[in-house]
């Protein structure tokens, strides 16, 4: 009993002096959490630096835009075909997905191998190899003469410019074929199929290992939206918001981004983690000077490193009384699967002493304990840091949606994660440990990466599909050039009748005069009101112009304008707009002022003079009663008297539309249109006054208010409106009318987009069939959202440049509003007025 355990205390004892011999020689690949966490903050800016479209060409970490933009959503279905390019296997899969009420994927697969002299040769013949086994794949299954759509999985660093395209930026791991770098490998594979005239691919998609690794696990749970692989190669990718991908356009949504982790420390930022062994490794690789931190995790490299580490300890005299064999001396005689043996639980010494006596080596049980503690520290190390940078991806994901807390899945695949036991438990717990406020699932892609491949093709092919019903929907909204000629045409009759005496009553585009015929000259000056009406907020301004330098100075009050207000009695609203004067008029101590005042009313009115304005009708919401047909500035100026609070000297009453236009003249002279795209639409313009033949006179000009918003109220553009037109205008406030408007306002193209959704998914082509009962919900959907997604400025300006091609227009944003602009319309009736009395 005695002896056994003596021989226990001495067991333990070599062990204890073992890995303390062994954690000394190996100290700097031990890395505490502080240097993990360092390592995270590193790779962060690496990322955000690859992200960049000014820092990407130097970047090391690439984070290449991979054109994925969504995760399979369940509804998926047909027959894909998937290869898998990028190991030390080559794979070729068939992949049925159905859907058939609940996710089902069945798949058949065949492996082919990929010797040296292909992947080292001529590129031409590694695409030719890959399209035979591919043939040879389809004519056993009975696939030929069948078009099917092919997902390939190509696992080597690539640039994108679409799905189906990808443009290789270098070779890593074992592969050298020749002349394929900086070519479109997809295309080069077409080219290759095409020789087999018996089989129908169509390559819809390009991927990443680790991309179809995540979408693989996607398919299984939606919280998946990161990948990584742990083969012979490592790399991750993850879902980014598109906001802050600097290389694609647009910044809506997400786009699955390809890291190209392994290239990590390529420019020097991992030197004081590296140490002399990986330096010996790399400088015998294929590679030297690239993929540093896939050489210090990934399956290709461990047991080298483990080797190296050996022959040293060995040459000190540390291990093997000092001995050498010839096979340790040779270059990846150890290998991954030998080290995931050496480590097993239980059986690891045994493991251990089997495969160095393989080795030529004679060693005691004391080497055989140092040799599984050298496999240990190599493995933790590697487990290690590629938990720092998986960190820092989970943390950009969680600072990406503003959350204290994520929840989140990480899809993994390859063979170091699989094969090694202790692995996948090192690995989850140093992440867990680097970000607490993070809830991390870790889900074994138990089907790999090739079958990813398929679901991404499933998913372009759902998409390509739904996409071209989509655009049928579409189509209905895109004008053609010959269409658009016929709307100019259109409104250029419509302007001539509106003008002309005859036919205005009947015209649908009123063409009303302004009496607004002088423009800012730069000699105005003084101190004005201003009052802004024309949609749900009403503004009160105080507008101080000097004259000379064109300089004007603006204070202003936002009020808001109630529903029961806009829809109750004019008095009330007349009642409510002296309310709010008063108010700023206390506010700006000006009261008992006598100040001129200009009146911005965007509604259509019936001037016979700038001071007076009968209300056509209202439009945009408001149906205050008692006011169409009657004058505006009269029921502002009773409203005032019944306040008898102050008396205003109301000196003009415009168009929010024609205060656009006199606000960029004041800048610039050559201004002589209005054009008002806002909740409501219309333009007005400087029109000789010879053509206008509602007012006497024909010297000059003077502004006309186009009111185009009526445009069309005689079906003269039905055949332009579609059925989403139709049902906002039937729902409308006032059905029939401002039918031109309704398609191109603000107060309605939310609107329309509404109805358009509504339809999609009743379809089946937009959320998975289930309309909310928020988008039941009239107005729901806001033209604001639209701005957010969709640029509409530069269509605006192209158009007008394709539709009158012999004027060269130059569009000015108005930055202050049409409040100035009924200032400045003051300021230059004034002026004219002074003339006048002066002549």
């Amino acid at each position: 009993m005695f002896a056994v355990h003596l021989m226990a205390f001495y067991f333990t004892k070599m062990k204890e002096d073992q890995i303390k011999k062994v954690d000394r020689f190996l100290y700097h690949m031990r890395l505490s959490d502080e240097t993990l966490l360092d390592i995270m903050t590193r790779f962060q800016a690496e990322m955000q630096k690859g992200l960049g479209k000014d820092t990407n060409p130097t970047a090391s970490v690439k984070m290449l835009p991979t054109f994925v933009r969504a995760i399979p959503d369940g509804s998926e279905n047909g027959e894909f075909l998937s290869l898998d390019l990028g190991g030390s296997k080559f794979r070729v899969l068939k992949v049925q997905v159905s859907e058939e009420g609940k996710q089902n994927v069945q798949m058949e697969s065949q492996f082919y191998p990929t010797p040296n002299e292909i992947i080292r040769g001529p590129g031409s013949e590694l695409f030719e190899y890959v399209a035979d086994c591919l043939a040879d794949f389809m004519r056993t299954k009975g696939l030929t003469h069948k078009k099917l759509p092919l997902g390939l999985t190509f696992s080597f660093p690539c640039a994108q410019t679409k799905l189906e395209e990808g443009v290789l930026l270098s070779w890593t791991k074992k592969f050298k074929a020749r002349g394929v770098q900086d070519t479109d490998v997809v295309s080069r594979l077409t080219q290759a199929i095409k020789k087999h005239k018996d089989i129908d691919v169509d390559i819809l998609a390009l991927v990443n290992d680790t991309v179809g690794t995540m979408m693989t696990c996607a398919y299984d749970d939606p919280y998946c939206e990161v990948g990584v692989i742990l083969g012979t190669g490592t790399n991750a990718c993850y879902m980014e918001d598109m906001s802050n991908i600097d290389l694609v356009e647009g910044d809506e949504g997400r786009m699955c981004i390809n890291t190209e982790w392994g290239a990590f420390g390529d420019d020097g930022a991992l030197e004081d983690i590296r140490t002399e062994f990986d330096r010996d490794l790399d400088f015998g690789s294929l590679n030297p000077g690239k993929q540093l931190f896939e050489k210090m995790i990934s399956g290709l490299y461990l047991g080298e490193l483990v080797r190296l580490v050996l022959l040293k300890m060995a040459k000190a005299g540390l291990l093997f009384g000092g001995k050498k064999s010839s096979t340790l001396l040779t270059k990846g005689k150890i290998e991954t699967r030998h080290v995931a043996l050496m480590e097993k639980y239980k059986e690891g010494l045994a493991n251990t002493r089997e495969i160095l006596t393989d080795l030529g080596l004679e060693p005691s049980e004391a080497d055989c304990i140092a040799v599984q503690h050298v496999c240990t520290i190599i493995s933790f190390r590697s487990a290690n840091l590629c938990a720092a940078a998986l960190a820092a991806i989970l943390t950009r994901l969680r600072e990406n949606k503003k959350l204290a807390r994520l929840r989140t899945t990480v899809g993994v695949d390859g063979t170091l994660y699989k094969i090694h036991p202790q692995y996948p438990k090192r690995l989850h717990k140093v992440v867990r440990r680097l970000v607490p406020n993070c809830d991390v699932r870790f889900l074994l892609s138990e089907s790999g990466s090739t079958k990813g491949a398929a679901m991404v093709t499933a998913v372009a092919s759902r998409v390509q599909a739904q996409r071209k019903q989509i655009d049928r929907v579409l189509s209905l909204l895109r004008l053609t050039p010959e269409q658009l000629v016929r709307v100019r045409d259109k409104m250029r009759a419509e302007l001539e009748y509106g003008l002309k005496k005859d036919t205005h009553p009947q015209a649908t585009v009123k063409m009303l005069p302004t009496y607004v015929c002088g423009m800012p000259d730069g000699t105005e000056k003084g101190k004005f009101l201003a009052l802004d009406l024309g949609g749900t907020n009403f503004r009160v301004l105080l507008v101080k112009i000097r004259s000379g330098r064109r300089s004007v100075r603006m204070y202003n009050k936002i009020f808001a304008i109630p529903l029961e207000i806009m829809q109750g009695t004019g008095e009330e609203l007349f009642d409510h707009i002296v309310q709010c004067i008063a108010d700023f008029l206390d506010y700006m101590g000006l009261k008992g002022a006598q100040l001129p005042l200009g009146f911005t009313f965007s509604f259509p009115c019936r001037q016979t003079s700038i001071d007076k304005g009968a209300l056509i009708e209202w439009t945009k919401g408001f149906k205050a009663t008692d006011c169409e047909g009657e004058d505006v500035v009269d029921m502002l100026r009773e409203a005032i008297k019944r306040r008898n609070e102050f008396d205003l000297d109301i000196v003009a009453v415009v168009n929010d539309t024609v205060g656009t236009m006199m606000t960029c003249a004041h800048e610039d002279p050559n201004c002589e249109i209005g054009l008002i795209a806002g909740t409501g639409s219309n333009m007005c313009y400087m029109e000789e006054l010879r053509n206008i033949e509602l007012v006497e006179g024909d010297q000059g000009k003077m502004c006309i208010n186009t009111e185009w918003g009526g445009f069309g109220d005689n079906g003269c553009i039905d055949d332009i409106q579609t059925q989403y037109d139709k049902e906002v205008d039937e729902g409308s406030l006032n059905p029939g009318k401002q039918r031109y408007e309704k398609m191109t306002s603000g107060m309605y193209l939310g609107e329309i987009v509404r109805q358009i959704l509504i339809d999609l998914t009743k379809q089946g082509l937009l959320f998975r069939g289930q309309i909310s009962e928020r988008l039941r919900t009239r107005g729901i959907f806001e033209t604001k959202f639209l701005s957010q997604i969709e640029s509409f400025s530069w269509i605006l300006q192209e158009t007008v440049k394709e539709l009158a091609p012999r004027c060269d227009v130059t569009f000015m944003l108005s930055e202050d509003g049409s409040g100035k602009g009924a200032a400045l319309i003051t300021a230059v009736a004034k002026r004219l007025q002074q003339a006048q009395k002066e002549n």
